[in-house]
């Protein structure tokens, strides 16, 4: 696979003063583990709500008035309409602040930033996501996108792991992929309490396991740094060509626009160059800094 083009980027909200963002209303808060929220939101504005356009894989900049703002990936899929959702895990000042909030209130929202899953280059493919804790947030949104598209891509076979049974987030998703006949899903957590009857082992391990086949295939990452470490070397094992391998680094995002440099990996900015990479692209440093 190429370097991942960004020139098709959505640049809609970024027209104009890239820094003001615009007031998005929270609609619904829905409880995905004790420390993830997931928030469907839509613009006050409803010319906005009209207008607006993004694609998988990009984020925003959101922002609780007087405490700050921080990056989260647009989590919902651009095939479907009527609202817009991002999940955060409770971590810091930013986070706390929105898990603060209840159903109508209002906070800012700017971008949408970054590039975006290519879906020319993973259609007539056999699709593999990867995915670790919150680190499915992104990738559902090219399942959904995926999935809403289903004659243009050949077989989807998911692995999803947690730290534990309490800690599986889309819930009402991996229920929905479990249904579907054209999806193969296999669950994962570290380790399981006393009612879980599912799998075992992190999401490395459980990969190796299920030994998905690399022929005409792209596998998709994304979850706890370590986790795509450690993900990177099976693939590899397995068959798969560094082309064949895309990530999305969302930990690394800043400011949305590489103005900070705090995003910073090698010679890439994640919010300018990314957030989405193959692992061709940066595989000689992510082992060291990511």
């Amino acid at each position: 696979m190429p370097v991942i083009d960004i020139s098709h980027r959505k640049k809609f909200l970024a027209k104009g003063n890239v820094y003001l963002p615009h007031i998005v209303v929270i609609e619904k808060i829905i409880d995905e583990t004790p420390t993830v929220r997931t928030f469907h939101f839509n613009f006050k504005d409803e010319k906005l709500r009209k207008e607006f356009t993004f694609e998988s894989g990009q984020f925003a900049e959101f922002s609780v008035f007087g405490i700050g703002e921080a990056p989260f990936c647009i989590s919902s899929s651009p095939t479907r309409s009527g609202h817009l959702e991002f999940a955060v895990q409770r971590v810091g000042r930013v986070t706390n602040a929105l898990h603060r909030l209840g159903v109508g209130a209002e906070i800012g929202c700017r971008g949408p930033y970054g590039n975006s899953f290519p879906l020319d280059f993973l259609q007539s493919k056999n699709l593999v996501f990867i995915a670790g804790g919150i680190g499915l947030a992104p990738l559902r949104a090219l399942i959904w996108n995926v999935i809403d598209n289903r004659d243009k891509y050949k077989n989807i076979d998911i692995i999803y792991g947690a730290r534990s049974p309490a800690d599986l987030c889309f819930r009402y998703d991996l229920d929905s992929w479990n249904k579907d006949k054209t999806v193969n899903i296999v669950t994962t957590v570290d380790k399981g309490d006393e009612s879980w009857t599912g799998r075992e082992g992190f999401v490395p391990q459980v990969l190796e396991q299920v030994a998905p086949s690399a022929t005409k295939a792209v596998a998709i990452v994304c979850g706890p740094p370590i986790m795509i470490r450690f993900t990177f070397p099976v693939l590899e094992k397995l068959g798969f060509t560094p082309k064949q391998v895309i990530t999305t680094l969302e930990k690394r995002m800043k400011c949305g626009i590489g103005k900070c440099g705090r995003c910073n990996i090698g010679n890439l900015y994640v919010c300018r160059d990314g957030p989405v990479f193959s692992y061709a692209q940066i595989k000689n440093f992510i082992s060291s800094e990511y």
